[in-house]
């Protein structure tokens, strides 16, 4: 619940740039290319500055864009820019049949349902619109706070934790 409130004092700027993903999905790209040729260069440098480098730099600006939960698997490319973990039952494949008339969440009544937005803003990306419709795995709790980038380079993000079929 408390994430939750914190969404609604964040920055109308924030609100402002999701409901503009195609801006996100090239900055997404941008970031990703970059991301990929420079973290292996500085984890050689300096390994525990590099992962504290993108962890924070990930809590701080993923934070403020999209509230961030920190999941270490993110698929903001794949939700239109909407982060999943917002959702109150923290589903990652779309809503959970409770959305109400107005399209907003059955548990937080005050709250757009994460699902609907993501929808809606999948809709207006050019090169990830398609990705919503990708079942998605749950996610792997043994990733919590890690840098999202960092366990997507390192191949951790789609590797099934032990116990799951």
């Amino acid at each position: 619940m408390v994430t939750h409130m914190k969404e609604a004092r964040r920055m109308p700027g924030a609100e402002w740039l999701k409901n503009h993903p195609r801006w996100l999905e090239r900055a997404y790209l941008l970031s990703k290319r970059a991301i990929t040729k420079a973290y292996p260069v500085m984890k050689r440098i300096h390994p525990r500055f590099a992962n504290w480098l993108m962890v924070r730099s990930e809590k701080v600006l993923k934070g403020w864009v999209f509230n961030c939960q920190m999941c270490g698997q993110c698929i903001l490319h794949s939700t239109g820019m909407t982060c999943p973990m917002n959702c109150p039952k923290n589903l990652r494949n779309g809503p959970c049949g409770g959305v109400r008339p107005n399209g907003h969440c059955e548990v937080i009544p005050e709250m757009p349902c994460v699902w609907v937005q993501a929808w809606e803003r999948s809709q207006k990306m050019l090169i990830f619109a398609d990705d919503i419709k990708v079942i998605q795995p749950p996610v792997n709790r043994t990733l919590q706070d890690e840098s999202a980038w960092v366990t997507m380079i390192e191949g951790r993000d789609v590797q099934t934790p032990k116990g799951w079929g």
